[in-house]
């Protein structure tokens, strides 16, 4: 669907309600304090978050959207402590999401992470994750889990990032909003929201389309994105609440590829010849659709159903040379991925009362399923002319892949004693490979395959409030993390099939947590924590944009977290956070590539780092936030060297980093005008805004910008 069309889509519908709207217009402000009562629905008991026995941040979506550009998650989450989310300045390969170094090996994509929007995953029952169809422009709020208490939600679970997205308000609104940056970016959009009182029915909508384009930062990396996303809601006479969500994005980016490190230090905007040479690029489009129903079944119990089905088609130009796919067991260098996915959750909720003290029970399964149709295709084919590259060619792989997970789980927190609380919960995960090889040709013989693995997640805390104010907590929990379809899809040995030698992760994570309020509008939170895993899931190497993967024993993680926030004065905001994670292999690598001491970037030894993962990281901001007028913050970002890969042979040089936003807001009856300018990078810094942790090639670094501008203006009629 083109933009335009989309826009007038949301355009229309909303004109529609307007008539509807008796009330007075009021102007509603563009500021709120995040220290109002927060509550968190990630961990399923919906507690503030001053009371939720676990690591979690809440960031707002007015927070994320102030004075940014709107494009990418990582703009407005550097406040989340533990969580390491890098712009890859490439959109063929996403961002790059690690929450206390879980995630930290993906090449592309996100791994080891749950993301939900609004409930429906987006991560798939194998692991995969993808935030491409994230719409900014509509978020409510972003909840972090980190710790033990991400295990209740299964596989590859070492944390959880939840978004919410905006329900429509009384009055009616409708904005537009366009900004323009360095390299040739830009981005509009288009926002309508309100309710409407359908009889005994209250109906709340809010529709948001946007268009995002850019010429990229580095050569070969321009992209484009349109992205719809809407939310109906139905809240009934009787109570019971339906929500039903909508979502389409449609994408295309070239893909520059890495860097070595001289290329790197001498022109962070140049490109890989193969890359020009192949036309690197991906494209995806994907929809999708979600119900969810709350019923209500007394004042002590609550049934809440969610249904949600879509498919995502992606295909992927890789730089896989010509000559290399004369193996008749290679694979091409054209991946065609179409995947079918659909899941449900039910889950109870009831509120009892256990030796006279508050009880909640909460129960529920989910089921979720994914059907893939993989392909392969050479990324050249021979003319009368010569060899034409960069183009799909011959058929080399063709495989129906099926994947299912079945997930019962059970949580309660009990309030045993006054100021106590004790949470407990497990979830037994049961995870099904399925792959049906339809591409059989001479040497290349029948790859089909299975595998099932299963789990069981216990989860445990105890809570104390020292005051009203103030909690201490500890816990403990177990989870897993199975390899992606997409980990699995290739071989160390070079062979062809699947590599279902590899393993699942197992950890064990312990936590102590103490948070404060020490004044109405200040918030301060801290925690220290070990993760102790076995079979931990590594690159194995990535060379032409392919990765395979293998386990490598044990690791380690410790690490400390603290987050502090304070509003004082009129309206002075502060926010600092700041990381300490030592993430490190206990075992040397026994088998496979990371064995051979005779190639030292993959040489894998007890008491390396692991890579990808930053020791230290600091962020700081500090803004003057009034409601109308003027407004202005300044926020510096550090972190640590990275690794990059098994061997610690090369790492991505520390950096610190400072951006400065400016903005004014008028009021003038039912309008409600902001413009934002921002620099980044002040200083025009050089360094690595990502890396490709263990790239065969040593093309490890993707740069990031240097110093780089965006300004932009929103519009908002409220009826």
């Amino acid at each position: 669907m083109k933009i335009y069309r989309i826009l007038a889509t949301a355009f229309l519908l909303h004109a529609g309600s307007i008539a509807q709207a008796q009330a007075p217009a009021q102007t509603q402000s563009t500021s709120a304090t995040i220290l109002d009562p927060v509550v968190v629905t990630a961990t399923r008991l919906e507690t503030e978050i001053l009371d939720t026995p676990a690591s979690i941040s809440v960031v707002e979506g007015y927070d994320l959207r102030r004075d940014q550009p709107q494009i990418n998650l990582s703009e407005g989450l550097s406040s989340v402590p533990g969580l390491q989310i890098q712009n890859r300045q490439n959109y063929a390969q996403d961002l790059q999401v690690s929450i206390r170094g879980f995630g930290a090996r993906s090449t592309f994509g996100v791994r080891g992470v749950r993301l939900y929007v609004d409930g429906i995953p987006a991560t798939m029952p194998d692991g995969q994750g993808q935030t491409s169809n994230i719409d900014i422009a509509s978020i409510e709020s972003v909840e972090v889990l980190r710790g033990p208490f991400s295990a209740l939600y299964g596989n590859a679970s070492g944390g959880v990032m939840v978004i919410n997205t905006e329900r429509g308000e009384y009055p009616p609104s409708i904005s537009g909003d366009f900004s323009a940056g360095s390299y040739g970016t830009y981005r509009y959009g288009l926002k309508a929201g309100g309710m409407l009182d359908l009889d005994e029915t209250e109906m709340d909508y809010l529709i948001s389309a946007n268009r995002f384009t850019t010429q990229g930062y580095r050569d070969h990396s321009g992209a484009r994105k349109n992205l719809m996303n809407m939310k109906l809601g139905f809240d009934f006479a009787s109570g019971n609440r339906l929500t039903l969500v909508a979502n389409h994005v449609d994408l295309t980016a070239d893909d520059p590829l890495g860097l070595t490190r001289q290329d790197f230090e001498q022109n962070p905007r140049s490109v890989v010849p193969n890359a020009l040479a192949y036309n690197t690029r991906k494209t995806v489009r994907q929809t999708q659709g979600g119900l969810r129903y709350e019923h209500s079944l007394n004042a002590d119990n609550e049934l809440t159903a969610l249904v949600y089905a879509g498919r995502r088609h992606t295909v992927q130009y890789l730089a896989i040379p010509d000559f290399v796919q004369q193996n008749p067991l290679q694979a091409g260098g054209v991946i065609d991925l179409t995947r079918d996915y659909y899941g449900t959750d039910l889950r109870w909720t009831t509120q009892l009362s256990l030796a006279n003290r508050p009880f909640t029970v909460i129960t529920g399964v989910a089921y979720d399923a994914m059907k893939e149709g993989r392909k392969g295709y050479r990324n050249y084919i021979d003319t009368p002319q010569g060899r034409q590259l960069g183009v799909q060619g011959a058929l080399r792989r063709d495989e129906r892949n099926t994947v299912w997970s079945l997930d019962p789980y059970i949580q309660t927190s009990w309030e045993f004693a006054p100021r106590f609380t004790l949470d407990l919960g497990a979830r037994y995960s049961t995870v099904s490979f399925e792959s049906a090889d339809r591409f059989v040709q001479g040497v290349n013989g029948d790859d089909s395959g299975s595998a099932r693995y299963q789990a069981f997640s216990p989860v445990g805390s105890l809570a104390y409030a020292m005051s009203n104010n103030t909690q201490v907590y500890v816990s403990a929990g177990r989870g897993f993390e199975t390899p992606t379809f997409n980990e699995l899809s290739y071989r160390t040995d070079g062979g062809a099939g699947l590599n279902f030698g590899l393993q699942p992760a197992y950890s064990t994570t312990f936590e102590a947590g103490f948070k404060t309020m020490p004044t109405e509008s200040s918030l301060l939170t801290a925690a220290v924590f070990q993760t102790r895993t076995r079979d931990e899931i590594v690159s194995a190497g990535s060379a032409n944009g392919r990765t395979s993967y293998q386990n490598a024993g044990r690791t380690k993680r410790t690490g400390f977290e603290l987050a502090y926030t304070n509003e004082w004065g009129r309206h002075w905001r502060a926010d600092v956070a700041y990381t300490w994670l030592n993430a490190r292999y206990q075992d040397d690598c026994i088998s496979g590539p990371c064995s051979n001491p005779t190639q030292p970037a993959q040489y894998l030894q007890a008491g390396n780092r692991i890579p990808g993962i930053a020791e230290h990281a600091v962020f700081a901001a500090l803004g003057w936030i009034p409601p109308t007028g003027w407004r202005a913050g300044v926020e510096g970002r550090f972190l640590s060297n990275i690794a990059v890969n098994d061997g610690n042979t090369e790492s991505a040089p520390s950096y610190a980093v400072f951006a400065l936003s400016t903005g004014y807001t008028w009021l003038a009856g039912p309008w409600e005008v902001s413009a934002f300018a921002r620099v980044d990078n002040l200083f025009d810094k050089d360094y690595a805004g990502s890396v490709i942790v263990n790239e065969g090639n040593g093309r490890y670094y993707e740069p990031a910008p240097g110093r780089n501008w965006t300004a932009g203006v929103q519009a908002r009629f409220i009826f």
